[in-house]
């Protein structure tokens, strides 16, 4: 089966153990103990299956963010796998330079992690960014951890409504441990969901109910490299009780259209 991982992460490999790690605190668990290099990622994904990554950068600090989608780009002209994608940070001093810069370098996504990056998705800071990328290119979010109110999916929910032509990625079905509460807002805004981080703490058949009630076409596969091994993510994806069709759907073509991918993957 083709598969493209809309959500995966790499580091520079004098920082890459380091910066997994700190993942893995905040999130406090272990997950698969990953390095977070591309080189592993590339390695672990082959031999899961997955042709193509989109590598989604996050800024802490607001200084960070233009070398970070300078890393990002530099790492997809190095491995034709990974699909270049960008961030922002609400706090940044010209943040409308920053988005014409992202779209100038033909980044394909923009991601956001409003937890880390401490700033809520509905920020009016950002307005002047989703205005510019608003029928251009999708943003995806982290969604939906219960120890903060920043990713709040009624945020994402009074956001999509004050920019109706967003093209949004709520991940982690929504919410990371909020994927029911995240149901009850997002399921008719039209926004699209990745299943990354998610189907590993959910009870047998709820990864099935819930891609029932969004619809597959509106799922993504994601991996969340380096909290996981790909390998394993692959295996409990392709255990889910789903038909052929709605398995490719999520396995790659939701990704390939929010990614406008000339060519499916290999």
């Amino acid at each position: 089966m083709r598969i493209i991982d809309i959500h995966s992460h790499v580091y520079p490999e004098n920082i890459a153990w380091k910066a997994a790690d700190s993942v893995r605190d905040f999130y406090e668990i272990r997950g698969d103990e990953m390095q977070g290099t591309a080189q592993e990622l590339l390695e672990r994904g082959r031999a899961a299956g997955i042709s193509q990554y989109a590598i989604l950068p996050v800024a802490i600090r607001p200084e960070r963010v233009s070398g970070i989608n300078d890393f990002s780009k530099k790492q997809a002209s190095q491995h034709p796998e990974f699909i270049a994608c960008g961030t922002i940070h609400a706090a940044m001093d010209d943040i409308e330079a920053e988005t014409q810069r992202i779209l100038d370098m033909d980044l394909r996504a923009v991601k956001m992690h409003p937890d880390t990056q401490i700033f809520p998705i509905d920020d009016i800071r950002l307005y002047p960014f989703y205005d510019a990328i608003q029928g251009r290119i999708p943003v995806i979010f982290h969604m939906g951890d219960h120890r903060y109110n920043y990713s709040h999916p009624v945020r994402l929910y009074k956001l999509m409504l004050q920019f109706p032509r967003l093209q949004v990625v709520a991940a982690h079905f929504g919410g990371y441990r909020m994927h029911a509460e995240a149901l009850d807002v997002l399921k008719d805004t039209g926004c699209f969901l990745d299943i990354s981080s998610t189907m590993m703490f959910m009870q047998p058949g709820e990864a099935e109910r819930y891609i029932h009630f969004y619809g597959a076409e509106r799922m993504a596969y994601g991996t969340d490299y380096p909290l996981w091994d790909p390998v394993t993510q692959v295996e409990r994806f392709l255990q889910l009780k789903l038909t052929s069709e709605q398995l490719e759907t999520i396995a790659w073509k939701t990704a390939h259209h929010l990614l406008n991918l000339k060519n499916p993957p290999c």
